[in-house]
């Protein structure tokens, strides 16, 4: 019977003192020492209020430009820490969580609490994919690899989250909540 050692965390040094690392890790976020993917989706939260006041097209158009940029940027820190998907790399659960709360930006609730909701909503239903990995997200996971790999997967499970949101919000009764 085989055991692989765990992997160590990179330095907090190298991690915030390189730009490659200190953007694949969410800013430090990755480096929590409990749940850092679910520390790193936080991350997203001021992002998406940065962001949630543009148009939809606008507001997808800079989710996929994070998309590209995270695939080189959680590619090339991986590279240079030598292990593929590192827990400690986040950047693409800040850039999942901004495509699973789009339907916030595409439906625009009117009521604070519709707002509220919606975005514990897309965060849960995000981590609970994220984490979770049903076919094909643990699929894509465990058979495409380099930055592309690292992101397509929480990006599935952003889709995965968005759906039932996106339903929810569309659906909602006109004057409730």
């Amino acid at each position: 019977m085989t055991t692989t050692a765990p992997i160590p965390k990179p330095p907090r040094e190298l991690v915030l003192g390189t730009p490659e690392h200190l953007l694949a890790f969410g800013f430090g976020a990755g480096l929590s020492p409990k749940a850092p993917g679910t520390v790193g989706t936080l991350v997203g939260l001021p992002l998406f209020a940065l962001l949630c006041s543009l148009q939809w097209p606008a507001y997808l158009a800079a989710t996929l430009l994070l998309f590209v940029a995270g695939c080189w940027i959680c590619g090339e820190s991986a590279r240079l820490l030598g292990v593929h998907d590192h827990g400690g790399i986040v950047f693409d659960e800040i850039v999942g969580f901004l495509l699973a709360a789009a339907p916030l930006v595409v439906w625009r609730p009117t009521t604070g609490i519709v707002w509220g909701l919606g975005l514990l909503a897309a965060f849960l239903l995000f981590r609970v994919f994220d984490i979770w990995k049903p076919w094909p997200i643990r699929w894509l996971d465990r058979h495409v690899h380099g930055g592309l790999g690292i992101m397509l997967d929480d990006v599935l499970a952003a889709v995965f989250a968005a759906v039932p949101l996106a339903a929810a919000l569309r659906y909602w009764p006109a004057g409730a909540a």
